[in-house]
């Protein structure tokens, strides 16, 4: 299945992001098929720079959005939110461990 994700960019510590599609068994800084626009949280605003019209095409063609792309497609107006999670992580203090 192809997926559009966001791929770590940047220094250690400094993170940026870049919205590629991918194959899902691509690891996730790996290999990946095209870039479709960058994404920077350390930013005020978060910056997200988008091809809205490579987005609707991998869309089209069954692209399927990772749940944060999804949302922050979303605020760019490019796709529906879709249901949100009603589950939600444990936090590492509750998973358990050594």
């Amino acid at each position: 299945m192809v997926k559009i994700r966001l791929r770590r960019m940047g220094a250690k510590k400094q993170p940026t992001y870049r919205f590629v599609v991918a194959d899902d068994r691509a690891p996730r800084d790996g290999r990946f098929i095209e870039i479709l626009g960058h994404y920077n949280p350390r930013t005020e605003p978060k910056t997200v720079e988008v091809d809205a019209e490579k987005a609707k095409l991998w869309l089209g063609k069954g692209a399927q959005p990772s749940d944060t792309v999804r949302r922050l497609f979303a605020e760019k107006g490019i796709i529906e939110r879709g249901p949100i999670p009603t589950h939600k992580r444990k936090p590492k203090s509750e998973k358990g461990g050594a």
